[in-house]
């Protein structure tokens, strides 16, 4: 049983790559119904995943208990995700291509193990760092193989912040877990996502005159399953496994998994959109397999190393 708890959270960050690489392929095939309408996406997902939360909540699905705990150390881990994460990301996207945004997601794993170094003292070995950079080199060469590079520093400067932001949510969550669970803290997060994302959307509506307009994609079919995915499995599961599994593995090896995204998402889309995969999708996807692999065995190893020095 020891044993199966110590693979539950391999598991979940495997589920994890695999909901969110299927993520964009939803997310592509709802704004091509929305024209490409991110914010008010965003806003509907958001607002989903709230809504399911709170009803699993009231019916005694999941248990959320907020009382005597300090919850603005939630609020703001919910600034950083997801609010500035997205904002930035979308911004980043719009000037810029989207190998140039797979090279800077990419980097996530590096800003936090930084980061937790800093502010976790959690010290990674050298032979862990080392299979991290093969695994965010694996997603830069299959960018940089597509050809799509265009210099945009604009770009480039939100996509950095995207990056920072995920970086200090993986920090505040793995704190954040010493006091609630990974369900209230996904909680919080939609609705704060739900609150500001809607909040931006109606304003946009209004300023544009069609407030009316606001539900009206709702009638559309591929966009409402679409926005369940993305608000219920993306969302509700994806981020309550995310948050479990920050507050069981060191930041830095749970944020390897993102880059293992890179290879679902490119199999969904050959897969299901009959997009080409090449020969570079192979080299770097064993090199980021390997790297998410050599990231999370050298850190088991050390982990038993401990433990049976702790015994003798």
């Amino acid at each position: 049983m020891k044993k199966q708890n110590e693979y539950l959270p391999v598991f979940a960050g495997l589920t994890v790559s695999i909901i969110f690489g299927f993520s964009f392929l939803f997310t592509k095939i709802g704004l091509n119904e929305i024209n490409n309408d991110v914010f008010y996406m965003l806003s509907l997902r958001f607002l989903v995943a709230a809504i399911a939360l709170t009803v699993l909540n009231i019916i005694g699905k999941l248990k959320v208990d907020f009382k005597g705990k300090k919850i603005h150390i939630l609020f703001l881990l919910s600034f950083f995700q997801p609010i500035a994460y997205f904002i930035f990301e979308t911004i980043g996207i719009k000037y810029t291509s989207s190998s140039e945004a797979g090279m800077m997601i990419a980097l996530i794993p590096v800003i936090v193990t930084i980061l937790a170094f800093i502010f976790l003292n959690e010290r990674p070995k050298l032979v862990q760092v080392v299979f991290v950079l093969l695994s965010v080199c694996g997603v830069i060469f299959i960018n940089i193989m597509k050809g799509e590079i265009n210099g945009n520093i604009i770009g480039v400067l939100f996509l950095l912040g995207a990056v920072l932001s995920a970086g200090f949510y993986n920090i505040l969550s793995r704190k954040s877990s010493l006091s609630f669970k990974p369900v209230e803290i996904t909680f919080v997060m939609m609705w704060v996502g739900a609150i500001i994302f809607n909040m931006i959307s109606i304003i946009k509506f209004s300023i544009n005159g069609d407030i009316n307009q606001y539900l009206l994609p709702l009638r559309n079919v591929k966009f409402i399953i679409s926005i369940l995915y993305l608000g219920i499995l993306s969302s509700v599961i994806a981020f309550f496994m995310l948050n479990y599994m920050l507050s069981k593995l060191e930041a830095s090896k749970s944020a390897v998994f993102t880059n293992l995204t890179t290879i679902v998402s490119i199999i969904a889309g050959v897969i299901i959109l009959n997009e080409s995969f090449y020969w570079y999708h192979y080299i770097g996807g064993i090199m980021i397999i390997i790297g998410v692999w050599g990231t999370n065995y050298y850190g088991k190893s050390r982990k038993l190393n401990k433990n049976r020095t702790m015994r003798q």
